[in-house]
């Protein structure tokens, strides 16, 4: 079962991929995890990424595509495994592509959560994360016992900058501008499945298991 999360950041990819991980025990592979993992080892690939994120570069795609492809050829993915994160534009997709028909692979469901841009501003606005344990809440959905207060450590919640309204507003204009390409990409290969995103997380999860018949 090899599955591709697509949808704009804050429409709840990261939670469904560890549900659906967790539940067809394959691996979430993220590519953060992947370049920590392989910065710490010391690997050939490794070695290549940090050099560019030292410098502050964005990784190339291709390297990034060689990363992943080396990470899925893993034993642990077997039985499949989830991507997140990965491909965000048109040209890693079709790296992608490339790479798994030469491993003669292919993905076979890209998941798509659909919420609209107004909704993703209003749930990251009510993000709150703790100063002290990095410990993270919601207003409306995971409220403190005590306003503004950690339920952990006691130390006082901030609005990180990542999820102010001008700065989500910024990164959905990068979604729309270079990932969203990827949905009609996908689906003229016949595997987008799109799932309305705007339920609660226990639906659209129930909704992602009947796809996948899980």
């Amino acid at each position: 079962m090899k599955i591709i999360m697509l949808g704009a950041p804050g429409a709840g990819k990261g939670t469904q991929a560890k549900k659906i991980a967790d539940l067809c025990k394959i691996p979430h592979i993220s590519t953060g995890d992947i370049f920590r993992a392989n910065i710490k080892q010391g690997t050939e690939l490794g070695k290549k990424a940090k050099s560019y994120m030292d410098a502050g570069e964005l990784v190339p795609d291709e390297l990034v595509c060689d990363l992943v492809v080396d990470r899925i050829q893993q034993d642990d993915c077997t039985e499949g495994f989830i991507l997140d994160g990965f491909p965000r534009t048109i040209p890693q997709a079709e790296a992608l592509t490339e790479a798994l028909n030469a491993i003669e692979q292919k993905m076979e469901y890209a998941l798509n959560i659909d919420v609209p841009d107004e909704n993703i501003i209003h749930r990251m606005a009510g993000r709150r994360a703790c100063v002290g344990c990095g410990a993270t809440y919601h207003l409306e959905f995971a409220p403190t016992k005590v306003e503004g207060i950690c339920d952990v450590c006691g130390e006082k919640l901030i609005l990180r900058d990542d999820d102010k309204p001008e700065t989500v507003t910024n990164r959905l204009n990068v979604y729309h501008a270079q990932t969203k390409p990827l949905i009609d990409y996908y689906d003229k290969k016949g595997i987008v499945y799109t799932i309305d995103g705007t339920q609660s997380m226990d639906k659209v999860f129930s909704d992602i298991r009947k796809i996948l018949g899980v």
